[in-house]
């Protein structure tokens, strides 16, 4: 038999198998979901559950917030109390605009690394602000707090560590007894003291001034009806507005505004030696309150005034009751403009 034929009925043989397996697994499939009908149900539900996962975004836990916000925080204080280091005993010329730059870019790295999560407040008077004037849960509070707290310590204890032998080579070299007065230009490496021609009434109206413009302009850009959208950028612009702050009232109390920033680095700084001269820096009235109290009312008032002040006269569209109104409604806007 020539070998075209025999192909011919070797496919047409192949052909009638393969119809013979789709009916009888047409009848199985049938018959099973005839059957148990939660069975042909399993593919279709696991799709939907799959586009359904895909789109819900998970929403994180408290303690990934917290964690945010303690390494987003610990982050920042590396970072910029590691430049002034740099400058008071390892010999690095920065000017002043360079310290305040750098604090600025390290407060933008810090939001980039925790926004996401938990907000990147990083200042217990963000928190306390954002709570009573922008729905922050206040039962969140005592635990961002402490988190930013904890990663204020631990970063500048980081710094502490990596620069611990110039630390002492300094304190040698100029005769530095840690713990005393004089002690006190090497605590400023981790936290804010105001300057000798200052009273501490006035650094305490310093912080609250410089708090109170951070806040507003927080709120300013995290307000996305106030003006285009920043979105990545605010973050660089808050950085910013950190730099020029600092450059141009840092000589005066060092620009704390962040009780987190000022209150861990000190507390690190007792345990490393320098004792009660850490939270007094030398005054009658313990410094270390300023920093704390001072930002608070800040932050407080620059939100309040942020609401009274500019968010409640920024346009908001006009509702409309029906679809033969709106065109109306559009007219008058483009009108007005």
């Amino acid at each position: 038999m020539p070998i075209f034929f025999r192909l011919r009925i070797l496919s047409k043989a192949i052909f009638r198998y393969n119809s013979q397996r789709r009916s009888e697994m047409g009848f199985f499939l049938r018959r099973t979901n005839n059957e148990h009908p939660h069975l042909s149900q399993g593919a279709e539900t696991k799709t939907k559950n799959e586009v359904s996962m895909s789109i819900a975004l998970k929403q994180p836990t408290l303690t990934g917030q917290c964690v945010a916000e303690f390494l987003g925080t610990a982050l920042m204080i590396f970072f910029g109390t590691g430049c002034v280091a740099a400058l008071k005993v390892a010999g690095a010329t920065f000017g002043l605009w360079e310290i305040s730059i750098i604090w600025g870019i390290a407060v933008s790295m810090g939001i980039y690394l925790s926004a996401g999560i938990s907000g990147a407040h990083l200042n217990p008077a963000v928190s306390i602000a954002l709570s009573l004037f922008a729905g922050f849960e206040k039962r969140k509070l005592p635990f961002y707090i402490s988190a930013q707290i904890a990663g204020a310590f631990c970063g500048a204890g980081l710094v502490y560590l990596l620069y611990i032998s110039l630390f002492f080579d300094f304190e040698h070299a100029h005769h530095i007894i840690r713990g005393s007065e004089q002690s006190l230009e090497l605590a400023s490496v981790f936290s804010t003291y105001p300057n000798p021609a200052i009273s501490v009434g006035q650094a305490f109206l310093v912080e609250v001034v410089i708090t109170t413009i951070l806040m507003g302009v927080i709120m300013a850009l995290g307000d996305d009806s106030n003006g285009l959208p920043r979105g990545p950028l605010a973050p660089l612009l808050i950085g910013l507005l950190v730099a020029v702050i600092g450059s141009s009232m840092g000589p005066l109390t060092g620009f704390a505004m962040n009780p987190a920033r000022d209150f861990g680095p000190k507390l690190m700084t007792f345990f490393a030696g320098w004792g009660e001269m850490a939270f007094t820096g030398g005054r009658d009235i313990p410094y270390f309150l300023v920093p704390i109290f001072a930002p608070i009312l800040g932050a407080c008032l620059g939100a309040a005034g942020y609401r009274a002040l500019i968010a409640r006269h920024l346009p908001s569209a006009a509702p409309v009751e029906n679809e033969k109104e709106a065109p109306v409604v559009r007219g008058k806007v483009q009108a007005s403009s």
